[in-house]
Parts: C-alpha cells; sequence; structure tokens
C-alpha cells in the first residue's frame, strides 16, 4: 500500500442506474472481495426476490437497506488499482439521502458518475452533476452502465453520450477531457475487464479510466492550516491540540497562530499513533505540544497556521451554495447553523446576489427576494461569531461547507471570497 498515491473516489449517480452493483464487481473483479461473499448473496438476494442486487449488497450493508433495495449511507471501500490506492466513498444516489452526499463528495478527489443506457440522465444525474461542481469535484469519468440491458447497443450509449455531454458542459466541466465508459456492472463488461461484447468500442475500462486520473495536488506546499478537533490537558507535558494536517506542513520548533482565538505558541512535539514524528503532512491526524498556550486559549473550530500566514477570520464571506432539502424559503436574515472543517457556526444570509440556473450555471434571476429547494445561488454570509473560513480555491478544505437546520442539511456550498475580519 506504501507508495502508491492515494485518491478519494465518490460514485454518484441517479438511484437504481447501478451505482452499488458497479463498486461491488469492482472490488470482486479487482481481487478486494471473495467471489464467496457474492454467492452468499446472491442466495439471499434471489430468497428475497431482488435476484442482480448482490453485488450491492457488498457496500449496503444495513439491513434496512437490503429490504428496500436503496443506498442509505456512505460506506467506505479501499482497493488498489495499477497506479493508485483509492478510497471509494459510495455516496447514495436517493432523493432523500443527498445530505450524505454533501459529507461525501465534499472530500472526493474525483466522481464517478454511473447513468443508465436505458433511461440516459435523470433529474438527480443533473443535480449530482451540478453538486460535485458546487463542491469542486474536478475529474470525473462517465460509467454508462446496463450495456446488457439494451443489448450492447452502440447507438443506445452515443445517445446516453450526447446527453450526459451537453449536461456535463453547462455546468462548466471539459466534456472532450471527460472519458465515457460503456459497462455492465452487473455482467462485468469494461469495469475492470474488457468487453468481448462490444467491439465497437476501443477506449479503456473503468479502471483504466480511473487510473488516468491526475494525482491530486500535493498540499504540503501550501501554507499550514490545521483545524482543531480536540484541546487536552497531559499531565507532565502540558497542553495538546489535537487536529488533522489539511495543507501545509507542521514541524516541532515552528510559531503558530489559533484563530480566531488570536493565541501564539511555539510547537515543542508532534504525535501520531503514539509515535513521535519529525513532521506531519496533510492527511496526518495528529497530537501536538504547544508551548505558551493555556487548554482555555484554544477550541474545537480553531485553526492553526504559520504566524506569517494566519487562517483568515471572516467579517463576511461570498459563496455558491446548493439548496437540497429546505421545509420553506431561504430569505435575508435567514441565520443557519454552518458546518465547514472542525467549526459549527451560526451565520446569517446578508443577501442573495444571484439565483442560478442549477443545470448550467448561468444567473436565472440578479437580486432574488427568496431560494428554495433546488435553487443554487451566489449569497453574501455573515458568520455571528469570528470563524475561520477561506476561498474554496486557496485552501478547498476550509471553502465548502454544509449547512444545517431543524436536524437537516439544508445547503451545501463553496466559498468564493472573503472579507477579512482585523483582529
Amino acid at each position: 500500500m506504501a507508495g502508491k498515491p492515494h485518491l478519494n473516489l465518490v460514485f454518484i449517480g441517479h438511484v437504481d442506474h447501478g451505482k452499488s452493483t458497479t463498486v461491488g464487481r469492482l472490488l470482486l473483479d479487482t481481487g478486494h472481495i471473495e467471489p464467496h461473499v457474492i454467492e452468499k448473496y446472491k442466495k439471499e438476494a434471489e430468497q428475497k426476490g431482488k435476484a442482480t442486487f448482490e453485488f450491492a449488497w457488498v457496500m449496503d450493508g444495513l439491513k434496512e437497506e437490503r429490504e428496500r433495495g436503496l443506498t442509505i449511507d456512505v460506506a467506505h471501500k479501499r482497493f488498489n488499482s495499477q497506479k493508485f490506492y483509492f478510497t471509494i466513498i459510495d455516496a447514495p444516489g436517493h432523493r432523500d439521502f443527498v445530505k450524505n452526499m454533501i459529507t461525501g463528495t465534499s472530500q472526493a478527489d474525483a466522481a464517478v458518475i454511473v447513468c443508465s443506457a436505458i433511461e440516459g440522465p435523470q433529474a438527480q444525474t443533473k443535480e449530482h452533476i451540478f453538486l460535485a461542481r458546487t463542491l469542486g469535484v474536478n475529474q470525473i469519468v462517465i460509467d454508462v452502465n446496463k450495456m446488457d440491458a439494451v443489448n450492447w447497443d452502440q447507438k443506445k450509449y452515443d445517445e446516453t453520450k450526447k446527453a450526459v455531454t451537453e449536461l456535463l458542459k453547462t455546468v462548466g466541466y471539459k466534456a472532450d477531457e471527460i472519458p465515457f465508459v460503456p459497462c455492465s456492472g452487473y455482467k462485468g463488461d469494461n469495469v475492470a475487464k474488457p468487453s468481448p461484447n462490444m467491439p465497437w468500442y476501443k477506449g479503456p475500462t473503468l479502471l483504466q479510466a480511473l487510473d488516468g486520473l491526475k494525482e491530486p495536488p500535493k498540499m504540503t506546499d501550501k501554507p499550514l492550516r490545521l483545524p482543531v478537533q480536540d484541546v487536552y490537558t497531559i499531565t507532565g507535558v502540558g497542553t495538546v491540540p489535537v487536529g488533522r494536517v489539511e495543507t501545509g506542513v507542521l514541524k516541532p520548533e515552528m510559531k503558530i497562530i489559533f484563530m480566531p482565538a488570536n493565541k501564539v505558541g511555539e510547537v515543542k512535539t508532534i504525535e501520531m499513533h503514539h509515535e513521535m514524528l519529525t513532521q506531519a503532512v496533510p492527511g496526518d491526524n495528529v497530537g501536538f505540544n504547544v508551548r505558551g498556550l493555556a487548554k482555555t486559549d484554544v477550541k474545537r473550530g480553531d485553526v492553526a497556521g504559520p504566524v506569517d500566514n494566519p487562517p483568515t477570520v471572516a467579517k463576511t464571506f461570498t459563496a455558491q451554495i446548493m439548496v437540497l432539502n429546505h421545509p420553506s424559503v431561504i430569505t435575508v436574515g435567514y441565520t443557519p447553523v454552518f458546518h465547514l472543517h472542525t467549526a459549527q457556526v451560526a451565520c446569517t444570509f446578508l443577501e442573495l446576489q444571484k439565483k442560478l440556473d442549477p443545470r448550467t450555471g448561468t444567473v436565472k434571476e440578479e437580486n432574488p427576494q427568496f431560494l428554495k429547494t433546488g435553487d443554487a445561488a451566489i449569497v453574501k454570509i455573515q458568520p455571528t461569531k469570528p470563524l475561520v473560513i477561506e476561498k474554496a480555491k486557496d485552501f478547498p478544505q476550509l471553502g465548502r461547507f454544509a449547512i444545517r437546520d431543524m436536524g437537516q442539511t439544508v445547503a451545501a456550498g463553496m466559498v468564493i471570497d472573503v472579507e477579512k475580519k482585523e483582529m
């Protein structure tokens, strides 16, 4: 495992277009699940009158999901290709479960969009492509699935490809750079092995197309950003904040500043899994002892950075959002809780600047009166208390957020611009 670059991969698409089946097939054909496991699921599936669902069940651990034949939660699975070590984030496609997809997609380096050749792109396919774009997933592969169900017909593939290409272009993806692969997740054609049934197709398998993805940029060349998850006081050691390095490098003897706490300290030691580190890099979850810091100085939601490039505290920020599920409407003055990195802060909608067409990203309306479920918009937001937030293009992990209210995720978005608060 060591040595291969790591990539987070999310599978998205309309309900019943075959995401889970494709993932199951990919894991089976790359030797990451034993065939007897599939056999066992197959028997269970047949008894329940749900034949053909066996691959999906590899991902859908929950009993309730099996009964309903739907994917509810986000499951994590790992596999290796020639080039990468992948973590698959199997994001649910069903409408009610879009909220889970936010947490999935926001950490994805790349997405596979699964679209059935039987029906072509559906409402959710469109929504998911727009959402992937909104959340900054820049690399995608299109799996035109269920080719077995259309008798391997090139015409059906071409029609689906044309329709999906239109969608990709409208939200600003460069469609000519995106691989399309005709597959059958159920039969295994062109997933990990080339298909004998589609001689007209000369391109890569899905697995080969995944190996054509670019390695995610190493975030070590950016300034340090480390959101604090917890703070411990350890007898004889002192104050030990814990968190994951998102960008940059943390080293002993570094002078760091925590924002918005506005506290400075010097890193003494860094520890991960009870081992001392000479440095921590993006992805490392570490505890680090800071000289000159009291336990009450910092808390969850603060972000550490270098003293010469402190994390940005926002007075206001401008963001592009997608309203996923709101029971009524969003108007100016609405103050739900924004979840981003480790912070949860209530923020107020100051301006609804532009309503966008979620299919195209073009401006539909300037200064709309309200936003409702399904709307995409550019908005100006004011945190009710100091909050570190960065432009998504500078620090992707600190520029994407979910908006929650009444126990559900009502919207998701990414930060376009930040007006700094002088500390």
